[in-house]
């Protein structure tokens, strides 16, 4: 095997698979804590997305956003300092962030060209490789919940559409009418969306462009977790793009698209561009760029966020087996926070 390897990396070398010159982005990245040999006893990260508020709104709505993160984020390390495991974590701090109307998951979610609300959510454990996911659902309160019955009380891995919703129903999970998640905002976004559809049909007399993504329509919310017994987990839940058509399915629920997580190497969400990140796959090649590359977390992700995706994609949140954190995006900002047990806390929206 170990013959093997120089070959591999010379193969991976030629693909463009291993670390060469950047290409021109305006990007960043945030790893606070150096790679080390002596694990936190525990470490969290989450997201809100990518894609984030104009510098210029009101204070008060950025810092409604600063609330809300602080809140999730110190949910969470109430639960690791409690010796939760990290599946329980991550699913805990995605169902508070999709009951939090400022993020588009859940209550607050970006509607579709029909003026529904579509949710998609997937959660991981990187000590077995279980996992479970639901698509296109609509009464369900809390998507990341039921993705987790999937991955416990189902030999399947992902629920779609009517499946999902009578799945939900024979777990008895919470449902609400799919009125209860839309939120004014949310609806003066679709709006705006219509306008520009119907002035590009206008000028170019052609089809308008579906759910065209930009800042203000797409996000998600993740979470990532390294418990106090050295297991990996990860979470992620959204709406998807505001005008979305046809059923369409982002990255969230697509194990090693929008969501991954191994012990071996690391736990993954990400956030942005959903079919960007389903063409490379970019969960699941972080931890493989560990592996076959031997990169660092942050270099791994560094890779994929600057080299592999175009500008203003998104971005993702990993943390390895020891705990590191990396949050690398190369959109205007992305929504986040992260913590470990060594006394490190940072909760950031831009730069």
């Amino acid at each position: 095997m170990r013959s093997l390897l120089p070959l591999l990396l010379s193969l991976l070398t030629l693909c463009g698979c291993t670390s060469s010159p950047s290409r021109s982005y305006n990007y960043n990245t945030m790893n606070p804590m150096p790679p080390s040999n002596s694990p936190s006893k525990w470490a969290i990260a989450l997201h809100g997305g990518a894609g984030t508020l104009d510098k210029n709104v009101p204070k008060e709505l950025i810092a409604a956003y600063e609330t809300s993160l602080n809140k999730a984020l110190a949910e969470g390390i109430k639960r690791l300092e409690t010796g939760q495991s990290a599946i329980d974590v991550v699913q805990a701090v995605v169902s508070m962030l999709e009951d939090d109307e400022l993020f588009n998951a859940g209550r607050g979610a970006a509607l579709t060209a029909a003026g529904t609300v579509e949710l998609d959510a997937a959660i991981m454990d990187g000590s077995n490789f279980k996992c479970g996911a639901v698509a296109s659902v609509k009464t369900v309160k809390n998507p990341i919940a039921l993705a987790r019955l999937v991955m416990t009380k189902t030999n399947h891995i992902l629920l779609a559409a009517q499946g999902a919703e009578d799945f939900a129903t024979a777990q008895g999970v919470t449902r609400v009418p799919n009125e209860s998640f839309i939120t004014p905002r949310r609806q003066k976004m679709l709006e705006e969306w219509r306008k520009e559809q119907a002035a590009k049909t206008t000028a170019a007399s052609s089809e308008p462009d579906q759910a065209t993504p930009n800042a203000s329509r797409f996000g998600t919310v993740g979470c990532v977790v390294r418990d106090t017994t050295g297991n990996l987990a990860a979470a992620t839940s959204t709406g998807g793009l505001t005008g979305k058509k046809f059923g369409r399915i982002g990255d969230a629920p697509l194990i090693g698209s929008g969501t991954y997580a191994a012990n071996a190497t690391c736990a993954v969400s990400c956030t942005g561009t959903g079919e960007q990140f389903i063409r490379h796959g970019v969960a699941r090649m972080v931890a493989a760029r560990m592996e076959l590359v031997r990169e660092t977390v942050a270099q791994a992700a560094d890779y994929l966020v600057t080299k592999t995706l175009s500008p203003d994609d998104g971005g993702l949140i990993a943390i390895d087996a020891a705990g590191n954190i990396a949050m690398p995006y190369n959109s205007e900002g992305m929504y986040r926070a992260a913590a470990d047990s060594s006394g490190m806390k940072i909760v950031k929206i831009w730069q």
